[in-house]
């Protein structure tokens, strides 16, 4: 008679809850495991493949509402810098304001420019071709320039439309002074890290069941605090700055906002993404 060996004897590995558990207490334990690397991948890719095949006009609608909300980004951060000052003490305080736009545009499932650096690019790294590549260019067209619109009339509003109070605008074109007095290299070095750190966030949230609110606020206050660039809250101060007459709109865009978006990129999609596509890839 051949004797039945355990997984142990094998070098097989047991997934099952063991048989001392009642079902009830099995099924709790299934409940609580964590998902594989594998599983978040799928989660997070067929989401992009769905973003993908959304119409443009909703990609655009949807795009225009994420960066009219991200805003919100900046109107906490210019208040609480308003009311505390600028030591360090008080700029660790107002970085708490830089996480409300995220938090209203990621829970919200409004399309932001960042997050697809990961989520629509995973189904174009699992399955490499034209046709995925040309999806993936729409997507990014419409909505970058869609989240650029929607900040450009919150700032429109801002400069001078009367939204903000005399002193509340004065803060933000002081941040947007100090936004963009360093170099475009030192910019887009600055992006690299925001971008991969908003993709971390749309890798993150499946596992998070519940902590959502907490995983957004601690990864862009992070962002915040460090002074990485990302480009469409940092676009809100660019077009306030043009719009008082600050810089022009050639030191806006070429001094800001296309070094952040290249850094956005190279750290969401060439690092983030790739990289979490590459640790499962042997697995599909």
């Amino acid at each position: 008679m051949t004797e039945a060996k355990s997984p142990k004897a094998t070098g097989e590995h047991d997934s099952t809850p063991s048989a001392a558990l009642t079902v009830e207490e099995s099924r709790d334990v299934e409940k609580r495991k964590s998902g594989t690397a594998k599983v978040v991948h799928e989660v997070v890719r067929l989401q992009g493949d769905e973003e993908l095949d959304r119409p443009a006009i909703s990609l655009a609608l949807s795009g225009v509402a994420a960066g009219t909300a991200i805003t919100a980004s900046v109107f906490g951060t210019a208040a609480l810098g308003m009311r505390l000052g600028h030591d360090v003490g008080s700029e660790l305080i107002s970085g708490l304001g830089y996480c409300i736009g995220f938090i209203i545009v990621i829970l919200g499932k409004l399309q932001l420019f960042t997050e697809s650096t990961i989520t629509a690019v995973l189904p174009l790294a699992h399955n490499p071709n034209w046709h995925n590549l040309a999806r993936l260019a729409r997507l990014w067209l419409i909505v970058l320039t869609a989240n650029l619109a929607g900040t450009f009339v919150v700032a429109a509003g801002i400069s001078h439309g009367g939204i903000a109070s005399p002193e509340l605008l004065a803060e933000i074109r002081l941040m947007a002074a100090h936004l963009m007095a360093p170099a475009p290299l030192t910019i887009l070095l600055s992006g690299v890290p925001a971008g991969f750190l908003v993709a971390a966030i749309a890798w993150v949230l499946p596992s998070a069941r519940g902590s959502e609110f907490w995983v957004i606020g601690i990864i862009t206050y992070l962002i915040s605090i460090c002074g990485f660039s990302h480009i469409i809250a940092s676009s809100t101060e660019v077009w306030v700055a043009v719009l008082c007459g600050d810089a022009s709109a050639w030191a806006g865009i070429n001094g800001v906002i296309l070094p952040a978006l290249l850094g956005n990129i190279i750290g969401g999609t060439g690092l983030f993404a790739l990289l979490a596509h590459g640790q499962v890839k042997a697995e599909l």
